[in-house]
């Protein structure tokens, strides 16, 4: 048994190793002396698995067994089966901070005290884990509360300009959290600084809360300068996850596992998202993204893959818990601009064609402004000097004075 199960295994080695060298499957079916519908079924399993023939080498025998599921499903015996009806429990209580598979066990133990040792439960859980994950060495575990990860998909959507008749392309922004898996998604006009950050602050704003920390892509909305060690950070993102309490944590370029689970959430939505609303059309921004929340809520709602709970429920019982709560204001991107004051005491915000003034001591002086939507700051060196409501309106001046 166990020698026709090597070759098995051997064989099972030699198809994907063929296949990715470009092998056909004929050939490959000729060649190991395979039927062709079992050189297509290994094949199959081998492409949605999404690992390199490298990781999947690297697996035992019997791990590649169990993650292919070439054995034949044997009836469970009572105890095994009250073992494995408990693993889902274990699998979530292990995002928890402060949880171990040990207390677990002992968990176990109370309520099966003929149950298995803590070596076997170890095993059995970690085979368990591997066949309902299905990623052999790309799965990872997070803990609740500790992350979120952000990403534009690929791919982008359209809407349409109702007067001169333009279509439009906009963009297709992705936020995750690590543990619960539950997902935001939005159509934004651009990857822009703004709309980038408007898209972060909505994705908090739907799930709640606030997680330890954010990761993004290295996109140029996040990153000003990417490095392999210390990825510089645009300053306006820096200033949102103050305002926010959070850390921001961009993907490590050189290590793709930071990335897995955003990128397997933008390929889940591309099916029941994108493919779904590629091909109607949308006039403005607000519909389109009314579409997107009513699949998204859907997408939330439904099984993770394997498991008897969604994502939101995940998220309702064990992620929401940990997220910091949201701040009472919303973040206000601050704008910048060094003037000198004229003559009349007044300097002149250029993007808005307006007038403020300042103390006459600063006359022919440099000094910053730092304005948002709402308010106009002067500031000489660290000194705020005036402060002024914003007025767009042109060729006008606002005087304290």
């Amino acid at each position: 048994m166990m020698a026709g199960k090597t070759i098995d295994m051997s064989k099972l080695r030699k198809v994907i190793k063929l296949y990715v060298q470009g092998k056909s499957k004929v050939f490959i079916s000729s060649y190991l002396g395979l039927s062709r519908n079992t050189v297509k079924k290994y094949i199959r399993q081998f492409s949605g698995l999404k690992v390199t023939y490298e990781e999947l080498d690297r697996l035992t025998d019997l791990d590649l067994d169990e993650l292919f599921n070439l054995q034949q499903e044997q009836e469970l015996t009572p105890k095994m089966r009250d073992l494995e009806s408990f693993f889902p429990r274990v699998e979530k209580e292990l995002k928890k901070t402060g949880k171990t598979l040990n207390i677990l066990w002992e968990e176990y133990k109370i309520n099966h005290p003929d149950g298995f040792q803590r070596t076997q439960f170890a095993v059995y859980f970690n085979r368990w884990t591997k066949r309902i994950n299905a990623k052999a060495t790309m799965h990872m575990s997070h803990k609740a509360g500790d992350k979120m990860y952000v990403d534009y998909a690929g791919k982008t959507l359209e809407i349409i300009d109702i007067e001169s008749g333009e279509v439009v392309d906009v963009e297709f922004f992705v936020a995750i959290l690590g543990a619960s898996q539950a997902t935001y998604a939005e159509a934004s006009m651009s990857q822009k600084k703004e709309d980038f950050v408007e898209s972060v602050e909505n994705a908090l704003h739907f799930f709640g809360g606030v997680p330890a920390a954010i990761v993004p892509d290295n996109l140029k909305s996040a990153v000003t300068k990417s490095n392999r060690f210390e990825p510089t950070l645009n300053e306006t993102f820096l200033d949102f996850a103050e305002h926010y309490g959070t850390t921001i944590l961009p993907a490590r370029a050189y290590k793709p596992r930071d990335k897995s689970l955003v990128e397997g959430a933008v390929k889940i939505l591309y099916t029941r998202i994108y493919s779904v609303l590629k091909d109607q059309q949308f006039f403005n921004l607000e519909t389109l993204n009314h579409a997107i929340k009513t699949l998204l809520e859907k997408h939330n709602a439904s099984n993770l893959t394997g498991k008897p709970y969604s994502r939101k429920q995940l998220y309702e019982e064990l992620e929401r818990p940990m997220l910091k709560e949201l701040p009472m204001e919303r973040f206000e991107i601050r704008k910048q601009a060094i003037v000198t004051v004229m003559n009349n005491g007044h300097v002149l915000l250029s993007e808005d064609k307006h007038y403020y003034s300042v103390p006459y001591l600063y006359i022919r002086k440099k000094v910053k402004l730092l304005y948002t939507e709402k308010t106009v700051e002067i500031y000489s060196g660290y000194n705020r000097i005036a402060v002024h409501p914003r007025l767009k309106s042109p060729h006008n001046y606002s005087t304290v004075k």
